[in-house]
């Protein structure tokens, strides 16, 4: 266990300063960088309560106790400005960061009133002194960690549904290295949950230290955004990064006010661009291009497409690739599959694969075979 602590410490710290220290930072890398930061203070501390120091230097109990009501809120924040423009926090933001700094008030006479026999006392439940405010910080942990990890995961799902909306290809920096960081927050206080429930409820007395299974889980979160960074490059490299405005397809049809006779003259406009003009063969085609080609507004085309075609931009576009991947793959055979994907506008691999199966429900060979049989 020593060991992986001290993986997590360290990587913790390290990764905090690489993105502290890069160059052309937004305001997600920041929080990014506190959060790492945090996380390496709360690992020292569970480190040195691991290893005995605590006994030896009592003034050491309690100092990052309130630390997991942070862990939530950090996550938070750091997906909401990596979805949106801002430079700042706004001062409502702060208000996340209220339980963590009350528990710290509360616990200031604790810090300095109390001497280090009478510090070990508490922490050995010899007295009853924060009895009562430990289980409401436990109770607190678990609900503050389970709502944001809830919370976080829905605004993801909005954020995902707005990408099809917007864009007819993978993004390079894909959001569902995000969504397993917000899974494994989540796991860690359910996991503090079921442990709290079975020891404290119950008395369960487990043949090892379950607090183990909090920070190996954290350690391996720690690792994971490491592993995440490299494998998308950008988020520790210097290149500036652009939060596009994206359209909201529900909101942009009510706010659209387009009328039905202009909008069947203009659909049926989309569908002769899409046959003739084939801008599907744009690997990067956005609904902005899309529409500007047929001088219209980002909300309007976004009503077509929702309304005459019943999907969003990102099925849309994609389904004409496949039609014209399934064209291209019986007429010349000299070429790959994968080789005629990316010629009908597929920017990767398992893009086509995924679209192909959603929309034919068999692989692009299974599908090949049966209309050549």
């Amino acid at each position: 266990m020593t060991t992986i602590l001290n993986i997590g410490i360290v990587l913790s710290f390290f990764l905090s300063i690489l993105l502290f220290s890069k160059k052309n930072k937004a305001l997600s890398d920041n929080i990014l960088s506190i959060w790492l930061f945090t996380i390496g203070i709360h690992l020292t501390g569970y480190f040195l309560y691991y290893k005995g120091y605590w006994e030896h230097y009592p003034h050491l109990i309690g100092i990052t106790t309130p630390l997991p009501f942070l862990h939530g809120p950090f996550l938070y924040l750091y997906l909401v400005y990596s979805i949106r423009n801002g430079n700042h926090l706004k001062p409502l933001d702060y208000l996340h960061f209220a339980p963590a700094a009350l528990s710290y008030l509360y616990m200031m006479p604790f810090y300095f009133s109390y001497s280090a026999e009478e510090k070990a006392a508490v922490d050995k439940g010899l007295v009853e002194d924060y009895s009562v405010f430990s289980t409401i910080l436990l109770i607190g942990f678990i609900v503050s960690g389970l709502t944001y990890a809830v919370t976080s995961y829905s605004k993801l799902l909005k954020r995902k549904n707005l990408v099809l909306d917007n864009f007819s290809y993978e993004k390079r920096i894909s959001l569902s290295w995000l969504q397993y960081s917000i899974l494994a927050t989540g796991f860690v206080f359910v996991t503090v949950a079921f442990v709290s429930i079975l020891r404290e409820g119950f008395g369960f007395a487990f043949p090892f230290n379950a607090d183990i299974l909090f920070y190996s889980i954290i350690v391996g979160f720690v690792v994971y955004i490491g592993y995440s960074g490299i494998r998308q490059q950008d988020l520790f490299s210097n290149a500036p990064k652009s939060v596009e405005v994206l359209v909201d397809a529900e909101s942009g049809y009510k706010k659209s006010g387009l009328k039905e006779d202009t909008a069947v003259l203009k659909h049926q406009e989309l569908l002769w661009v899409m046959e003739n003009e084939k801008p599907y063969l744009n690997p990067k085609l956005t609904l902005s291009e899309l529409s500007l080609r047929l001088e219209m507004s980002p909300n309007n085309m976004s009503q077509l497409i929702n309304q005459y075609e019943q999907v969003n931009f990102y099925d849309f576009i994609n389904s004409y690739r496949v039609e014209e991947f399934i064209r291209r793959a019986q007429s010349n055979t000299n070429f790959s599959l994968l080789a005629h994907a990316f010629d009908a506008g597929f920017n990767s691999k398992s893009a086509f694969n995924s679209v192909f199966k959603k929309l034919k429900s068999e692989t692009p060979s299974q599908y090949l075979a049966k209309l050549n049989s």
